[in-house]
């Protein structure tokens, strides 16, 4: 399996890493820091990102994780020393995980928590369906994280499951490392000689390595019955029985001082039992065993303790660390004496020789140094030369005559000179290189403070934004703007609620559809021409992933970001029928969320109500608006709808078309009930104050409507396109 770790470095990640690359599996590991170089086991790949970074879907998305484990309550990246800026760290943290692990919805997720969710005196071992009683910040801010969790599992249908730890303790390795009662007793035995303890105070101790055999049993599991599992050795042990354990075995004189305060008893032991039965119970360690190697550990390396330094290393390796600068800078030079022996020697058997002559080795020899090295080695090359040189050129001529050849300098100055050029070249190169990629990391660097930086500020503005909640996006405001719906006529209604949606949602594309039968739907208005992208006709049962979301009455979130789609979408229904769909592009990503989806229910259902009561109102006129029995509207209904369509096209909210047709006005009814098969259900046919019968299609533009004319024309009637102000 794919398993990814998320959590900062400790003995709980590594030990679990240990655990799971054992059995063969695949580990992933988000470090939560950007910048982390804490020790942690070897896995398959790291990813050091923080947990509010927005690569966190892509890193789902890349890993396909079958198993998901946040160290939640034992994460190290959370110190909790200023549990106030921590808790609201976690929380924020924490929802973001569960975000991206949504966003993928496959596999499993597993959040570690613990016993701090409960705080106050239990008699009997607590069970899971026990109400959450925390004490503290840091146990409300646990608890929530459980609520979050489940409540992501209960609306979403994730794999959700939340494993609470009692009590965990391991063997510290450094200062750092001690954050549980037993490792606390044993430290302040070593500083103070005194363990301090609450009178009357019984828990229950987990050890780190039987935690790890229990939630791999949740991780290997196929199937699991609950969601909630207490991990507890269901041991009670009070902690004057503990304090006594561990002064006995760091062999001192270490004072028991119970601390001030209540003796009122507090007991807190989490109960095993739902765990045993569908996972059966392991074997635990013993705590005075464990205590044992913990007070060994501890006062074998009491310096790294007392002190929150690292051990003394062996004087062997410290002197080998110390050394490694005078080692490195000496290889060049010892590189280069043992290349100048063969060197040395091929320049001896060449003199004299008819072939090679006149080939300089030791120019060869310094060009290389320079090259590899740069000025500093070809310097030393090109010495080393001058002495073999020189050292040849006296067995046939004293060292006096070899001083006085012109012939000597000239060769020297030519060495020199080709070695410190083109060291110096090679000097130059790698510096620009060295620039450059100091460059490069400081813009890097830069470019991910800025990120830092920003997510900072969309935080506090997300943050502000929910403190202003009620002057800012609020339910009120939101109907105090729809409720402008009920200024305008019936007919317009549907008009102005794509602007007024496109007002609240901060887009300028929207379009409203009016379904016109079970599978295909019109466009009745738009805000702009990409909203009218779709088409004036969809036959939305074959939109896919969109027509499914709708149909189950949830809003559609484009997060693949299809262009066949758009970005937010959601549909009205009466009566379990859809009536209208709600289209939205041009929103950023950012504000593609759960709570924008929220805000776009409420407007659907606001608009809905408003075009409830201007459909109630124009059947209750129904008779007044048309002749007789006939589709064909009378002049004032047919003026005002007219007005409604050509007032919205000036607005850019729809395109229409008005054709007056030419017919007896003694047969207007026949010719209406005729023309009404030559048209759509969202056309109309009716008479102006000028007795002239006329037909307005809706959505329709004057090279769409010569297809309209032609049809009136087969069944004998002329017709043609009148302008606006005509009309």
């Amino acid at each position: 399996m794919n398993v990814l770790l998320i959590g900062g470095s400790g003995s709980l990640i590594n030990n679990l890493i240990i655990k799971l690359n054992k059995e063969g599996h695949r580990i992933y590991l988000l470090t939560g820091s950007r910048y982390s170089r804490e020790p942690y086991q070897k896995v398959f790949e790291r990813y050091n990102f923080t947990y509010d970074c927005s690569s966190l879907n892509e890193i789902y998305e890349s890993i396909n994780p079958d198993v998901t484990i946040f160290a939640g309550a034992y994460d190290t990246n959370f110190r909790w020393q200023d549990e106030e800026a921590e808790s609201v760290k976690y929380s924020s943290c924490l929802m973001n995980i569960l975000m991206g692990f949504a966003m993928r919805n496959r596999g499993r997720f597993i959040y570690l928590s613990s016993d701090a969710v409960y705080g106050v005196h239990h008699a009997e071992d607590i069970r899971e369906e026990e109400e959450l009683s925390p004490m503290g910040l840091k146990g409300m801010t646990l608890a929530q994280a459980e609520e979050m969790c489940e409540s992501y599992r209960k609306n979403r249908g994730l794999d959700v499951v939340t494993l609470r730890l009692d009590h965990l303790y391991s063997i510290p390795k450094a200062r750092k490392d001690v954050n549980d009662i037993c490792t606390r007793m044993c430290l302040e035995s070593l500083e103070k000689r005194t363990i301090t303890i609450e009178e009357n105070q019984s828990l229950s101790l987990l050890y780190e390595a039987d935690a790890i055999e229990f939630i791999y049993r949740v991780v290997a599991c196929r199937e699991h019955k609950h969601s909630l599992y207490n991990i507890s050795a269901s041991k009670e042990i009070s902690q004057r029985q503990l304090a006594e354990i561990v002064q006995a075995t760091m062999g001192d004189d270490a004072e028991i001082r119970p601390e001030g305060g209540t003796d009122a008893p507090r007991r807190i032991v989490l109960s095993n039992a739902l765990f045993d039965s569908e996972f059966g119970n392991p074997f635990f360690c013993e705590v005075k065993t464990v205590v044992e190697k913990i007070a060994a550990q501890m006062k074998k390396n009491s310096y790294v303790f007392l002190t929150g330094e690292d051990a003394k290393k062996p004087l062997g390796k410290r002197i080998l660390e110390r050394s490694g600068w005078f080692l490195k800078a000496v290889v060049p030079f010892l590189e280069n004496m043992i290349a100048f022996i063969p060197f040395f020697m091929l320049n001896n058997r060449a003199v004299g020789s008819d072939y090679f002559a006149n080939l300089d080795f030791y120019l060869l020899y310094v060009l290389l140094f320079a090259i590899v090295y740069g000025q500093q080695q070809a310097t030393f090359s090109a010495a080393l030369a001058v002495a073999g040189y020189c050292f040849r050129q006296m067995y046939d001529r004293s060292g006096f005559e070899v001083m006085l050849d012109a012939n000597t300098y000239v060769w020297i100055a030519q060495l020199f000179i080709l070695g410190l050029v083109v060291g110096y070249m090679r000097d130059q190169i790698r510096k620009l290189q060295d620039e450059n990629e100091e460059e490069k990391d400081f813009l890097a660097q830069q470019l991910g403070d800025i990120q830092e930086i920003n997510s900072s500020n969309v935080r506090v503005k997300d943050a502000l934004e929910t403190q202003i909640v009620n002057q800012n996006d609020s339910v009120g405001k939101i109907y105090r703007i729809t409720s402008a719906l009920d200024q305008y006529n019936p007919e317009e209604v549907l008009f102005y609620a794509a602007e007024m949606l496109g007002t609240l949602v901060k887009s300028k594309d929207v379009a409203i559809y009016t379904v016109s039968n079970r599978a295909y739907a019109r466009l009745f208005s738009s805000t702009s021409k990409k909203a009218r992208a779709l088409g004036n006709s969809i036959q939305y049962t074959q939109m896919g992933e969109m027509y499914e979301t709708l149909m189950q009455h949830k809003v559609f979130i484009n997060r693949k970001m299809d262009e066949r789609y758009p970005l937010m979408a959601n549909a009205i229904f009466d009566n379990d029928e859809m009536q209208m769909i709600l289209m939205v592009w041009g929103i950023p990503w950012e504000s593609m969320t759960l709570g924008q989806a929220n805000q776009l229910v409420v407007i659907s259902a606001l608009i809905q109500n408003a075009v409830l009561r201007a459909n109630r109102y124009l059947s209750v006129l129904e008779n007044q608006r048309y002749v007789g029995d006939t589709q064909t509207l009378e002049t004032d209904a047919f003026t005002s709808l007219m007005n409604a369509y050509l007032k919205a096209q000036g607005r850019g909210l729809t395109e229409c078309t008005v054709l007056r047709v030419e017919a007896d006005p003694a047969t207007y009814r026949e010719t209406g009930k005729l023309l009404m098969t030559k048209l759509r259900q969202t056309d109309y046919i009716g008479t102006l104050a000028d007795g002239c019968l006329y037909a307005l299609l809706s959505n329709t533009s004057h090279d769409d409507a010569q297809y309209v004319i032609k049809r009136f024309a087969e069944v004998g009637h002329k017709s043609y396109i009148v302008e606006e102000e005509v009309a």
